[in-house]
This record gives structure tokens, sequence and C-alpha cells, in this order.
């Protein structure tokens, strides 16, 4: 018993002997210390606004910067058009006059092309002797503008051609109100171009042997060409609609679901 509690002690006593230099333990490492509060930064002082920069001289051997191109000039004013001039005095439309009084009511030329007014009475007379006389042979086309707004309504438009006279042209206008004399006694040709000025504008061509629509059908509602037929077109379905539409046509004049813009 005695001997185990000196034994104890010794431990002890080592224990408590100081520790020797080169196995020190380390000192536990301090808290770092708090940083000082930054003193309050007085407010940036006003400035003059800087001057831009100025541009960087080109280095050697580089191409100088383009200087800023010049404004272009304005165009300069377009050339008046070509007018019209008068033409009663050609040969030709002089003849006509001479040979069918009454017949020219004007003429005039415009970029190269004669056209002679002529009255609607006088149109089938005219046109024999401008095919008889001065070799006028070929309608080239017989077609019609939609004034709408205007009396008479419409222009019937007819452009000859003489082969006899070096290829020469002439355009005869012929103002009606919704009938107009057919020349097909005249030209042949004119009768399928009377039928579809009919078609397209409603007019009737009086002497015409078999005036009747060309390109839309019988019963068709209206004249597409005509300026105060709808855009948008008009319901054509007789076929899916028997019940409300006649038979090959469209809504009727007083369908309520006709559309007319006028």
């Amino acid at each position: 018993m005695g001997k185990m509690s000196m034994q104890h002690e010794h431990i002890l006593d080592e224990r408590r002997a100081p520790i020797k230099s080169g196995n020190k333990a380390p000192a536990p490492a301090s808290a770092p210390e708090a940083a000082p509060a930054p003193a309050s930064e007085p407010a940036p002082a006003q400035t003059a606004e800087a001057p831009a920069p100025e541009a960087a001289p080109a280095k050697a051997g580089e191409p100088a910067p383009a200087a800023a191109a010049a404004p272009k000039p304005a165009a300069p004013p377009k050339p008046a058009g070509p007018k019209p001039t008068d033409a009663s005095g050609k040969p030709l439309v002089a003849g006509l006059a001479a040979a069918v009084p009454g017949a020219v009511l004007e003429a005039y030329e415009f970029v190269g092309e004669t056209t002679v007014k002529v009255a609607p009475e006088k149109l089938v007379e005219a046109c024999r002797h401008l095919k008889a006389s001065e070799g006028f042979t070929y309608l080239v086309d017989l077609t019609a503008v939609d004034w709408k707004d205007r009396d008479p309504r419409f222009d019937v438009l007819l452009l000859l051609h003489s082969f006899s006279r070096g290829q020469e042209r002439v355009r005869l206008k012929v103002a009606v109100a919704g009938s107009c004399p057919s020349v097909t006694g005249v030209w042949e040709t004119a009768n399928w171009m009377e039928r579809e000025a009919f078609d397209m504008y409603g007019i009737r061509f009086e002497g015409h042997p078999d005036l009747r629509r060309i390109l839309t059908w019988d019963g068709f509602q209206g004249h597409p060409l005509r300026k105060d037929f709808p855009i948008q077109g008009i319901d054509t379905g007789a076929a899916i609609y028997p019940d409300r539409y006649p038979e090959g046509g469209g809504p009727g004049p007083k369908d309520a679901n006709r559309k007319v813009v006028s």
C-alpha cells in the first residue's frame, strides 16, 4: 500500500514538473483584434465635367481615320412628264372627220399614240372608214373603263392596228352611259371582246349577235370590274345553299347577304 502511494505521488510530480525548453506547448492563439471602425469618408468634391477624350493619333504605318462624309446634295427636281398634244390636224384624223362628219369629238397624241374620241352614234361608220379606207384591218383589243361618278359612266376603248401603214396604231374612245353600238359587223373578232366587256362591266352592245356572259355564268349577280363591285367578292354558293340562292348565281339584289361597296 505504501509502495503504491509513493509511485502515485511520483507520477503526480512528473505531471507538475515544468516542461523543458524545446518541448513547450504553443500558447493559445489570441482572438484577433477588431478592426477599427472606418472614419466617415467625406463626400467627393464637385468637379467640372471632363472634356470628351480626343481621338488617339494614328500609329505609324496605319492609315488615318476617314473624315466624316459631307451631306449629299438634294436631288434635282424631276423633269415634267409628257403632256398630250392636239392631234386634230393629223392627216388620219382630218380624213376621218371629213369622211364621217360629226364622228370626231376630240383628238390628241400622247407618248406617240393617237387617241380619237368618237361620238357613239358614229362609231360603226367611223370604224368602217378606218378599216376600208385607212388600212386598219386588225382590231387588237376592245375593253372599257368604269369612271363610276362620271356621266356618262363608261369609256369603251378600241385599239386598231394597220400593217399597211408601217405598223401604225390608233385608239378610239367612246363615252357611253350603259350601251354602245356593236362593231361585230366590222371585225368579227369583236364578238368575244364585247361579250367580255358586257360580262365584266355590264355594258350592252346593241346589235351584237349573241350577247351573253363569257367569263362568269348565266345568273351571276353583278359585274366584277365595276368600281362598285365588292372587292371581297360575293357568295356564289348556289351549289351549297340551293334553298337560299338561285341556280348558278349569288345573292340577289334584295338579299340581306349581298355586299355592295358604293
